[in-house]
């Protein structure tokens, strides 16, 4: 196949590269910054620079290339800003999804969360709505979530990948520098009983190839053991070498975790870090 992935520079985006080209595939690597090329080069990839908010670019990259997929691995977590990740997903997806049809590409995988199902007690499956009722500042990720994977859905073939909280090299939990690691080392995070299903970068990567093959529709990606808090993040801050975490009651929106079963059964996709326990405290 011919693959275009946007977001091809990203923690998801510079693992899948080498793992597509690999399989065989003809790949383009999109990324905004020129300091990328060489690294989306060396993946096995043609790179291509662009922002997803030029829709001229991107109407003229995808009728040059004209792809058999689009792979959407585009966020803008590494500055943490809500805002603008929203951005992305609203008005960055709706370019693609524009582009892409233009271009007459039939399927497209996107990256999405396992972590904007509407509240309930249960573990979240993919029959459950998302939380378009969410307040601020919840509903400005929620409202991108949903305007990302409505635009994705007028293609003629859409999966939707709802990854799970990822960890591993690059993310907000790496231990060195990670964002979310710092703010344990200074204790600032409680432990609840909110749950969290965990996903390793890499097996974020691999879901994005096997979902080649996969049918339309959404499925969360997520690892077999959604964990609340109280048991998770004692033992992540132990292994940072940080101290105790606080110990808070109730479970924040957002916070149900979510299930794997469909990628399971009906997918035949099995996580290569079954549990956060095996990646995640281990540095």
């Amino acid at each position: 196949m011919k693959i275009f992935v946007a977001g091809a520079a990203g923690v998801v985006g510079r693992l899948l590269l080498p793992k597509l080209a690999e399989a065989g595939h003809e790949v383009m690597g999109m990324t905004r910054s020129l300091s990328k090329i060489a690294q989306v080069k060396q993946s096995g990839a043609k790179a291509a620079v662009a922002d997803v908010f030029d829709r001229d670019r991107l109407f003229e990259l995808l009728a040059d290339y004209r792809p058999d997929v689009v792979i959407h691995q585009l966020t803008a977590l590494s500055e943490w800003s809500l805002a603008d990740n929203a951005r992305i997903r609203i008005e960055g997806t709706r370019n693609l999804v524009d582009a892409a049809m233009a271009a007459g590409v039939p399927r497209m995988i996107v990256q999405s969360i396992s972590w904007a199902y509407e509240p309930g007690e249960e573990i979240a499956t993919e029959a459950d709505r998302l939380d378009e009722e969410a307040p601020l500042p919840r509903k400005i990720s929620v409202d991108g979530v949903i305007a990302m994977e409505r635009a994705a859905a007028e293609m003629p073939h859409a999966v939707i990948l709802r990854y799970g909280a990822l960890y591993g090299p690059g993310t907000f939990y790496e231990y060195n520098n990670g964002m979310f690691a710092n703010q344990v080392k200074a204790g600032k995070v409680p432990a609840t009983d909110g749950r969290t299903s965990f996903l390793h970068v890499e097996d974020a990567a691999l879901a994005a190839l096997h979902a080649l093959d996969w049918p339309a529709g959404s499925v969360n990606i997520v690892d077999d053991e959604p964990a609340a808090g109280k048991i998770w993040l004692p033992l992540y801050a132990s292994a940072l070498g940080a101290p105790e975490p606080a110990i808070q009651g109730a479970m924040n929106r957002g916070e149900r975790g979510a299930s794997n079963e469909k990628a399971r059964r009906q997918y035949g996709w099995k996580p290569q870090y079954p549990t956060w326990r095996e990646g995640l405290l281990c540095n």
